[in-house]
């Protein structure tokens, strides 16, 4: 147009030719930190399948919508919005940003100048999204580059995500590749004014990115605007629907919520088929001799204060914790006595005794692991059951690093139906923890849970001090021992907890 410069000027934010350096904006900046508020939930947009079937795995792969369309048409405008109309809890959400190749020192000279094609798809690596996307849609955990946007490289430290019901792919090349394109449930392009789309790059680039006007508009008459017209605009036709106007067209995202809600189903139940047989061989109950009884008649006894309770609770876990480390590998360890004699003993034979509690009631076992291994590590898991669905969701997660090579000892006070359980070992064998070293350490246990991790796990080792054989439709072990942590730690248990119901830590 021919007042077209006016129109932009008027658009844009003041610029002095002298403009200092910004902070460095890298490719997770949109989703930092990785939720998203809306008026009715938080969502957690680093993803988290919310429930695994009686196998341990996802009962279906996750569903993946590719959002394609021109540099600043809207696309992250787009996902937010359909993220916020799906209304579920965990998504992921993966920006084709973090897939920039490094540049070659050539090429960073090339770029500094504005001579390098950002819009190509040389540019991008195709083949670690393609890897990445396929874990992510299996559920798996894996780890993302974070772009660095002024200096065009990867910084040292890689994001985690983990897959989701949901994952939402937005790129100008999410459709430029045939593999890719087989792993898109569901194509969304958006298709915006090429005027409203330079506005906002000139924005989005001065602002938020550090560069001058000159170089922006450069670069986009130079690269942006051939290649949308060359590699992004043809890809059109490949959608399964168009979106026009990008954010604003809420009649487009609200067909495409229909469309995955009806295409998707989000809850599975827990396979019950197992319940009649034998417990399994990879459980092992502490023998109950009077003084195990004993205590156990102390802490089940709805009249016992909460010192009493707190106090032989301690007791049970520390015979609990001795037995479980019983299992652990050992080899022949000669040593010589103060007497000069050698003495054939026994020393552990691994590299690491990692302990990881799942939160709240699990924390309570962490004293006694920490009063029989000096120095052992500690991760906490923070597990809740969501009122609404039924199903286990995880809300905090902290590991100590390298742990892919340690034997865990997971603690929980008590498992009934053994869904927060499924979700803990799910989540250390997504951090690369070999099932068999996994060790599933509770004061009480359910048949019920019982069968149902150790069907899905049959390598996890399940120590416990005592099992019940009821469950009832509040999922509450039957005799049971009542809401463990709220007899712990002093609280009042809402009129419907459940044994494995699980509230904030209080650090």
């Amino acid at each position: 147009n021919g007042n077209g410069e006016g129109s932009l000027d008027r658009l844009l934010p003041s610029v002095s030719t002298g403009l200092s350096p910004r902070k460095r904006t890298t490719s997770q900046c949109k989703s930092e930190p990785p939720l998203l508020r809306t008026s009715k939930r938080t969502i957690y947009t680093a993803g988290r399948p919310p429930w695994y079937n009686e196998h341990g795995t996802q009962s279906k792969d996750a569903f993946v919508i590719g959002l394609c369309g021109g540099s600043a048409s809207g696309k992250t405008t787009v996902a937010r919005k359909i993220i916020e109309a799906l209304d579920v809890p965990w998504v992921v959400l993966l920006s084709m940003d973090s897939f920039y190749k490094v540049l070659t020192p050539e090429q960073q000279i090339m770029a500094a100048s504005n001579d390098y094609n950002f819009d190509h798809p040389d540019a991008f690596d195709f083949d670690l999204l393609k890897h990445i996307l396929r874990k992510l849609k299996q559920g798996k955990s894996i780890k993302i580059p974070v772009y660095d946007f002024t200096t065009h490289g990867r910084h040292k430290d890689w994001k985690t995500i983990y897959g989701a019901s949901v994952i939402i792919f937005e790129g100008i090349m999410a459709f430029a590749d045939k593999e890719l394109l087989q792993l898109l449930d569901m194509k969304l392009f958006v298709d915006t004014d090429s005027d409203i789309r330079l506005v906002r790059r000139l924005r989005r680039d001065i602002s938020e990115r550090g560069r001058e006007i000159e170089g922006v508009i450069k670069q986009y008459n130079k690269f942006v605007k051939p290649a949308f017209e060359q590699y992004i605009e043809p890809t059109m036709r490949l959608a399964d629907i168009v979106v026009p106007r990008g954010g604003g067209n809420m009649v487009a995202i609200d067909l495409i919520v229909q469309h995955v809600h009806s295409h998707h189903v989000y809850v599975a139940a827990l396979a019950s088929a197992h319940q009649a047989q034998p417990l399994p061989q990879t459980l092992s109950v502490l023998e109950s001799t009077p003084q195990v009884k004993g205590m156990h008649t102390i802490i089940r006894n709805k009249e016992t204060s909460r010192d009493e309770f707190i106090f032989y609770s301690k007791r049970l876990m520390r015979l609990l914790i001795e037995r479980a480390l019983s299992f652990l590998p050992s080899q022949v360890h000669v040593v010589q006595t103060p007497q000069g004699e050698d003495y054939e003993g026994r020393a552990f034979n691994g590299k690491r005794i990692t302990g990881v509690s799942i939160l709240r009631a699990g924390e309570t076992m962490e004293p006694a692991l920490r009063a029989v291994c000096k120095d052992v590590r500690i991760g906490k898991i923070l597990i809740q059951t969501n009122q609404d669905t039924g199903e286990p969701e995880l809300h905090y997660l902290r590991l100590p690093k390298d742990i892919s090579e340690d034997y865990v000892i997971l603690m929980d006070c008590t498992v009934s139906t053994g869904a927060a359980a499924m979700m803990a070992v799910r989540v250390l064998l997504d951090h690369d923890v070999q099932e068999d070293k996994i060790l599933l350490v509770s004061l009480l246990m359910a048949e019920m849970g019982i069968h149902s991790v150790a069907y899905a796990f049959p390598q996890v080792k399940i120590i416990t001090t005592a099992v019940d054989k009821k469950v009832n439709d509040l999922f509450h072990i039957i005799p049971g021992i009542g809401n463990f942590g709220d007899r712990y730690f002093g609280t009042d248990a809402p009129p419907d907890w459940s044994d494995e119901d699980l509230d904030e830590p209080s650090y």
